[in-house]
């Protein structure tokens, strides 16, 4: 985690010492202010979107003219990270990448300390990222037929992982189970980190995870790759099917994520993020490790990523009403 707190890590340190690399070398774009940008995570070390923010995060410095300085705050699905954005002040100094379970959580929490739509304002939705079902390996199943098949025969005998109650990688699972008509039973996590170590150690034997945090234990073969959750392959694992092109034509969902900032900021210090936001994930270097990672980028301006995120709140309270899933 690279905070601004004595307890920084080297690598964090070095990260940070390449953003001032970065601005250095651009003076034309360091001529606001030096006060570092704070990115707030509403997620844990290691999953999809911290991959996707780390691998822009010289290149966002850069973009801002200022040094960028992450912080993850995971808890309660994403609540806790958004509550800190919520509150901070409206200079465009505190932003936050957020992901699907922004707008997920008003349908699934019975109270919510803030309007996941009113109290913040929506920048961009800056892309999209595969999601992807995966086994422990000593799960005897390499596809979703095999899968399918095993969790027809003993059911609920089978447990499945998520980051949390009610994100969007629960509600994958979820999907999944209620397309195949079979059962597994739920076991939540906080963050992906902990899912993904667990998967691996054989505590849980599956769950669904954004495709950038688990690449390389696919590779090596601490996990295996059942399925993709999306409507197409992606070109940063071409040789992985999709769930839908395995016989569940109608199983279709994929993560995205956002640059949201605290309620009531300028409309000039949006622009100014969204531009620089922009610039960054675009750049080649971004795009690069972004394709890698398998993500799609796709920049929006703010009056249509606030339009998305009405839309997706529709649409996923929907989800949360079929699959039942109501926390306290």
């Amino acid at each position: 985690m690279i905070q601004t707190l004595p307890s920084m890590n080297r690598r964090a340190v070095l990260g940070l010492g390449a953003c001032a690399a970065a601005v250095a070398a651009c003076p034309a774009l360091a001529q606001g202010s030096d006060k570092p940008i704070r990115f707030i995570l509403p997620i844990s070390a290691g999953s999809g979107v911290d991959t996707i923010v780390r691998a822009a995060s010289v290149a966002l410095g850069k973009a801002f003219g200022q040094p960028v300085v992450i912080e993850n705050l995971p808890g309660a699905g994403g609540i806790t990270g958004a509550a800190a954005i919520v509150k901070a002040a409206p200079d465009g100094l505190t932003l936050g990448m957020v992901s699907n379970n922004h707008v997920i959580n008003p349908a699934v929490f019975k109270k919510m300390p803030f309007d996941a739509i009113n109290d913040v304002t929506p920048i961009s939705v800056v892309g999209a990222t595969p999601l992807v079902l995966v086994v422990n390996p000593k799960l005897p199943a390499k596809n979703v037929k095999e899968l399918v098949a095993l969790l027809r025969a003993k059911p609920e005998g089978y447990n499945y992982a998520s980051s949390g109650n009610g994100t969007i990688i629960h509600l994958a699972g979820e999907m999944f189970m209620d397309e195949a008509g079979v059962k597994a039973r739920h076991i939540p996590y906080k963050g992906t980190g902990p899912m993904v170590t667990d998967m691996i150690a054989g505590q849980v034997e599956m769950g669904v995870v954004a495709l950038p945090a688990v690449q390389q234990h696919i590779k090596s073969g601490a996990l295996r790759a059942i399925g993709l959750c999306g409507a197409t392959r992606s070109p940063a694992a071409p040789d992985i099917p999709t769930i839908a092109e395995q016989g569940l034509p109608n199983y279709a969902v994929e993560g995205w994520f956002a640059v949201i900032g605290p309620p009531k900021m300028q409309a000039a210090d949006v622009q100014r993020v969204h531009d620089a936001v922009a610039a960054a994930f675009t750049s080649a270097e971004v795009r690069d490790a972004m394709d890698k990672q398998g993500n799609v980028i796709k920049p929006t301006a703010p009056e249509q990523a606030a339009s998305y995120f009405r839309s997706e709140a529709a649409r996923y309270a929907a989800l949360v009403k079929k699959a039942n899933v109501v926390l306290e």
